[in-house]
């Protein structure tokens, strides 16, 4: 596994530090601890349940991107 060199602010630092403790972990073993791994849209939805104005909104904004997507189409490109 690589390593990263990253900046982050006195206050961050201290935070990250105290939840390290005397634990013995590495700050990146504390980083994946305290994180949630990055979920699907599918499992976050199962988690919550059934929701029908969530569904609703869903939809909504689905249809929306794909109108966004279809104004952005240049069909005379190759003219």
């Amino acid at each position: 596994m690589g390593t990263k060199t990253i900046s982050i602010s006195d206050d961050a630092y201290e935070r990250l530090s105290r939840l390290k403790g005397g634990t013995g972990m590495s700050f990146s073993e504390v980083i994946l601890k305290f994180t949630p791994p990055r979920k699907k849209l599918s499992e976050i939805l199962k988690e919550l349940g059934p929701n029908q104005e969530l569904a609703d909104s869903i939809e909504e904004a689905s249809r929306e991107m794909r109108k966004a997507r279809m104004r952005e189409v240049d069909f005379d490109a190759g003219t």
